[in-house]
């Protein structure tokens, strides 16, 4: 076992710096109130000096006790300043182990070093920070005997060898250029700065004693300029108003480009031995590699208005986390022709004309719309009697449209089953896809309240490690032969070889199950 180390030394320098920024707020907070009367500036500088002090120190003594240590079978983490807390985890538990790097280490040449272990965010072990370099190392080191000891648990099912760095790179299989960049950013609208904004504001009065939403104070300032707004001219008032929506919109789209591109800048994808690797950001870079056999299934996702334009996004459902969530976004806007060699990369395919889909039952329609529509119908009767003529159109109209958007998304939502995956799409406005493999499902369960009970209809949960996957309103006996089959897949896989299963194997499930397509048609 190799001696305990040390994150890189400038981990404290990183560490004082986020202390300078967090003393800030408190000193800004102290220099514009009552508190030390005529020297509150002093104060404040000294509240600020004191939060450095105290965050540097916390945060050499924090990289003091810190250490970590790579072991023939497991990488271990000590930490705590009062109290010890150590952690370990075998190589053949993690994932992956992904690299990030924020503006300020980034700067200085540090990475933060993530080992998944597929556990959640919260059993994860991170190392902050390391050299760019160490980090590296560190992650094919951890590779390597992770490979190891597959190896030596099941020797045909592993790699050969380990790829060499320029494999490691693999091929390009996704990029972002700037100027798909700034389309991307174009449908990503938002008015978020205006809510930061919003809320910045309600605290104006607190430091100018100036409150900006009282109109009698706009209404005084203008008169005294000699403006008289109830003598503006109509034309005038509606430039104005014009005005005012353009700024709106283009704040919007600018907000909505400039989060794009701060997320996905330089954004590519590569295809290695090692598997996918994805590397993205401006100011935080981070830099995953995904195995292919960790790839659980696929999302395929769009937007309102993309979807319009052909635009989708890709996402792979795996084991590690991404930012906190288990879905990888792989290709975040591209067309489906820009897909599907991805999808073929991670061994899964699209549905095509030879999908054999299912809509959900029909009574699981009628049902959705009398559940969706009885508020209304039921506010109709009251504001026929008591409101005015004509506002009980207001209730009637709602029911009206929630009953054709149903109609018109269960065109849409649909599911499909065939020898090797299954599939699942819902939405109208902006329609998603999932696709899973059978190999990797780990249990259906088909459950029915009471009125789905009645009807005779149910909804399928598939067990997918990483993620969700069901199916709605599927009717009760197609339900049960979905099940079957899925459990036909499950009860003849030998697990301990999922990973990697011998192409044997799978020809010999799909032979075994080559007879289902018909028989679930016939349900």
């Amino acid at each position: 076992m190799s001696e305990p180390r040390h994150t890189a030394p400038l981990s404290v320098l990183v560490g004082a710096l986020n202390a300078i920024r967090s003393a800030i707020v408190p000193a800004i907070a102290v220099a514009f109130s009552g508190i030390g009367g005529s020297g509150r500036i002093l104060v404040a500088l000294g509240v600020g000096v004191a939060a450095i002090v105290i965050g540097s120190a916390i945060s050499y003594v924090g990289w003091r006790r810190l250490t970590y240590t790579v072991g023939a079978a497991d990488i271990r983490v000590e930490s705590g300043i009062l109290g010890r807390a150590a952690r370990s985890v075998p190589y053949e538990r993690i994932q992956d182990v992904s690299l990030e790097a924020k503006l300020l280490p980034r700067l200085l040449g540090l990475v933060a070093v993530k080992f998944e272990t597929g556990a959640g965010a919260g059993e994860d072990i991170s190392l902050q920070y390391l050299t760019a370099a160490e980090g590296e190392r560190l992650r094919r080191l951890v590779r390597e005997r992770r490979d190891e000891e597959q190896a030596a648990a099941a020797p045909t099912d592993c790699e050969a060898a380990s790829p060499t760095a320029e494999e490691d790179e693999g091929e390009v299989l996704f990029t972002l250029p700037p100027r798909r960049l700034l389309t991307f950013g174009l449908f990503e609208f938002s008015l978020a700065v205006f809510a930061v904004l919003g809320g910045a504001l309600q605290y104006v009065d607190n430091f100018t004693g100036i409150n900006i939403w009282n109109v009698a104070l706009w209404r005084d300032f203008l008169e005294e300029r000699g403006v008289d707004w109830m003598t503006l001219d109509a034309r005038l008032q509606a430039l104005g108003a014009l005005t005012g929506l353009l700024g709106l919109v283009i704040i919007g789209f600018a907000t909505g480009i400039a989060r794009t591109v701060t997320r996905e800048w330089d954004f590519v994808l590569t295809r290695s031995a090692r598997g996918f690797r994805r590397r993205r950001g401006l100011f935080t870079r981070t830099d995953v590699v995904m195995p292919v056999h960790r790839v659980q299934a696929l999302e395929i996702g769009t937007g309102l208005l993309r979807y319009r334009f052909g635009w989708h996004g890709l996402s792979f459902v795996s084991l590690a986390q991404d930012a906190g969530d288990a879905s990888h976004v792989v290709a975040p806007f591209a067309r489906m022709e820009e897909i599907a060699p991805i999808v073929a990369a991670a061994g899964f395919r699209l549905p095509d004309a030879a999908t054999h889909w299912h809509r959900a039952s029909r009574n699981y329609l009628v049902d959705r719309i009398v559940i969706e529509t009885a508020i209304p119908l039921l506010a109709t009767i009251p504001a026929a009697i008591l409101a005015p003529f004509g506002v009980a159109l207001i209730p009637l109209g709602l029911a009206v449209l929630l009953a054709g958007a149903n109609l018109y998304a269960w065109e849409f939502r649909r599911h499909a089953i065939d020898e090797t995956q299954v599939y699942t799409s819902h939405g109208f406005l902006s329609p998603q896809q999932q696709v899973a493999t059978r190999l990797k499902l780990h249990s259906v369960e088909i459950a029915q309240g009471p009125i789905a009970r009645w009807r005779g209809y149910a909804t399928i949960h598939l067990g997918l490690a990483g993620g969700t996957f069901a199916m709605h309103g599927v009717p009760i006996e197609e339900a049960r032969a979905v099940r079957r089959a899925v459990l036909a897949t499950i009860a003849a896989t030998d697990f301990s070889r999922l990973d990697t299963p011998p192409a044997a194997e799978v020809q010999a499930l799909s032979s075994a199950q080559s007879g289902f397509s018909s028989n679930f048609a016939a349900t």
